[in-house]
């Protein structure tokens, strides 16, 4: 399942909650610059040896991906101007692609996850960092 998250039209990425079913399965809109999937096969299994040819992608904003192994994590979503807005609950196994806007997190129980995002990644130039910390009223979406 694609849960798109998204705030007066404006798109500010996705959740993916899915079944574990055998082969590939591509989770994510073609069009993103994260292509995410979940591949099952059996014991034997062959996949072909394969590469990937070089191309030239124009990212215009850093997005991020985060794979929760295990416990919960609340995501708080803000706008382009900084604005608090709302905020979404991921579990175990969600994967979340954040491609627009501003987030925080609160951790609900202790969280391992994993985070991927393009490289390489300029701390100086990539983000900034506000105090606009929402946790008194919560709205969650």
């Amino acid at each position: 399942m694609i849960e798109e998250i998204s705030h007066n039209k404006k798109k500010f990425g996705y959740i993916l909650r899915y079944k574990k079913k055998f082969g590939v399965n591509f989770l994510t809109p073609k069009n993103l610059s994260h292509q995410v999937g979940f591949i099952k096969h059996k014991t034997k299994h062959l996949i072909k040896p394969h590469k990937h040819y070089k191309n030239i992608r124009k990212i215009e904003y850093t997005s991020e991906v985060l794979i929760m192994l295990s416990g919960k994590l609340r995501v708080d979503f803000y706008s382009d101007k900084e604005k608090y807005l709302f905020s979404k609950i991921i579990k175990k196994n969600d994967i979340i692609i954040l491609n627009s806007g501003g987030h925080g997190f609160k951790v609900i129980e202790t969280v391992e996850m994993i985070e991927v995002k393009q490289g390489p990644y300029n701390t100086k130039f990539d983000k900034k960092v506000f105090d606009n910390i929402n946790d008194d009223v919560v709205k969650i979406k």
